[in-house]
């Protein structure tokens, strides 16, 4: 749901001046935090960013999604991914006129993700008296269609397991912890708003923490975070993975294990290397490691951090286990996060682009999505200057024809298989994308999607320019990769024998897009405020596509 998020950094509790996209402080101890509502483009896309942020204030990004569904015990809590990792074009040349794409630019985040227990997060259900703690592992805590079911489900937040590209600005601000090397880290996003009272987290402490909070750890080999990963406590240590040895740092084409289960502890991941195996590391989101709960104090000033073990929130994955405060449908789940990139002719000092935006044919004055952007003399590998925010207009390198395809100047795909929970398949799995929620005109003035009724909402979307997308990227079945049958995302790759750059290659799309991602999906949340008769109101935030088998199983 979120790839690097803009920090800011306090001395107490009152925040300092916005830094500059590429200028980040020397005082480690100081505090920090991932502030959504001002990096409002990098966070996890709630049902509703107004409801939470304000009129017009968009937070999220586009976000094309692979749900994989079992009704088997454990496969809510417990599974098994292997990945390769996926390789860059030489960083020679001119990255605006050479028609090389890179993985920061297409995405500055992958994910594994799931559902987990967090009592002070979304529907503030223990601070309501409805429901007592989250038990974990349970699909008891199930909120189904209802009101009242939802009310009375336990806190929900979304754990996302990122995976970040090499090449570009560095952590922190920026999306690469390496010129060369990927690395990883667990992130943990709850919500301060009760939706049946109509109240949020008071505002001193929002100001600290924020009313979308985040728990982030880096991945490191030992499994001691780097810094404190809870949002009260965490500091620029949190954040800053550069040259640290503890630090897990995996190169393009190293083939992963990542395992996801609960531990007496809290979740517990660990990613190991089969190719450098000294790269090898894990993380458990303990209180031990310092990972906590906001407490939720809609009154008064008080910000306290409560230390907490976060579990998996439900046994199954059924299709019937969400997060009910996000957007998308999913609990456990494959993303990427693309919309992003986009070149930028002229930096301005603050992080905002002056003159021109994209490339080639595609070059158009600079807009108002053209923000928190980097120099290329801010890049640790490819000199390429460009902005990060949400690509409102559609028309960065996310939409364009530059994804994985068997060309050479263009990186190799992310490739992963389907989780195996206690060795077993997910039977059934989705395709879904929450173009819906970033189509309202508030965000992306060429397109009129109405949520409630669906009117014009489209795929693929249309650009400032008012055409359809040039491109947008799917998944797809491979052959010859990290398993008899493993994932890509991008473009068709063709078999041509030897097949360079990569070994796989496509096996099935299932359509392409937008065939593959299906029609419009209405989804059920609670009416913010719902009151004690627990309203709801249902909003289409997604395309939708479920399959009734796992065509890749295995």
């Amino acid at each position: 749901m979120r790839p690097r998020k803009l920090i800011y950094v306090a001395a107490g509790v009152g925040l300092m001046a916005a830094l500059a996209p590429w200028s980040v402080p020397a005082a480690s101890a100081q505090h920090a935090k991932i502030d959504c509502a001002n990096a409002k483009t990098f966070c996890t896309e709630v049902l509703d960013s107004e409801q939470v942020f304000g009129n017009n204030v968009y937070v999220g990004h586009d976000e094309p999604s692979l749900l994989f569904y079992s009704n088997k015990p454990g496969s809510g809590n417990q599974m098994t991914y292997n990945l390769t990792l996926p390789a860059d074009p030489s960083a020679s040349g001119n990255p605006r006129t050479d028609g090389k794409s890179y993985n920061f630019e297409l995405h500055p985040a992958f994910w594994f993700g799931m559902a987990l227990c967090d009592d002070q997060s979304y529907p503030e259900s223990l601070y309501n008296g409805l429901a007592g703690p989250c038990t974990p592992n349970s699909d008891a805590n199930i909120p189904g269609n209802t009101g009242s079911g939802m009310a009375h489900a336990p806190g929900v937040a979304f754990m996302e397991m990122q995976f970040y590209p090499p090449g570009w600005a560095l952590w922190p601000p920026g999306v690469s912890c390496d010129p060369t090397k990927w690395c990883a880290a667990l992130n943990i996003d709850s919500l301060s708003e009760n939706p049946v009272t109509g109240q949020v987290l008071n505002s001193t402490c929002a100001a600290r923490t924020g009313l979308e909070y985040v728990n982030f750890a880096f991945i490191t080999h030992d499994g001691v975070p780097i810094g404190p990963p809870n949002p009260v406590d965490a500091t620029f240590d949190t954040f800053n993975p550069v040259g640290n040895s503890d630090v897990s740092f995996f190169n393009s084409g190293d083939q992963l294990s990542v395992a996801l289960a609960d531990t007496t502890n809290g979740l517990g991941i660990t990613i190991t290397d089969s190719t450098h195996p000294t790269q090898s590391g894990f993380m458990v989101a303990s209180a031990t490691n310092n990972f906590g709960m906001v407490q939720f104090a809609p009154t008064g000033t008080a910000c306290t951090n409560i230390p907490y073990d976060f579990h998996p929130m439900y046994s199954t994955s059924s299709e019937a286990t969400r997060v009910q405060w996000a957007a998308h449908s999913y609990n456990i789940a494959f993303s990427d996060e693309i919309g992003h990139f986009d070149f930028c002719s002229n930096v301005q000092t603050h992080g905002t682009c002056g003159q021109s935006e994209g490339l080639g044919g595609d070059t158009e004055p600079s807009d108002k999505d053209d923000n928190f952007c980097f120099p290329a003399a801010a890049s640790s590998l490819v000199a390429a200057a460009g902005c990060l925010a949400t690509n409102a207009g559609f028309d960065g390198m996310s939409y364009q024809n530059v994804w994985p395809d068997g060309n050479a100047n263009h990186p190799a795909p992310v490739d992963f298989t389907s989780p195996l929970t206690g060795g077993v398949d997910y039977n059934r799995l989705a395709f879904e994308t929450d173009l819906p929620r970033i189509e309202v005109k508030a965000v992306s003035p060429y397109n009129n999607c109405n949520r409630t009724t669906g009117t014009g909402c489209v795929n693929p979307p249309l650009t400032d320019d008012g055409a359809a997308a040039s491109f947008y990227p799917f998944y797809s079945t491979a052959a010859g990769g990290t398993s008899a049958c493993s994932w890509v995302f991008g473009n068709q790759i063709p078999f041509n024998g030897t097949n360079p750059p990569y070994p796989f290659y496509t096996t099935n799309s299932f359509g392409g897009n937008p065939a593959e991602y299906g029609s419009l999906y209405l989804s059920t949340y609670l009416a913010f405020p719902s009151g004690t008769a627990f309203h709801t109101s249902s909003r289409f935030n997604n395309f939708h596509n479920g399959l009734a088998s796992n065509p890749c199983a295995g």
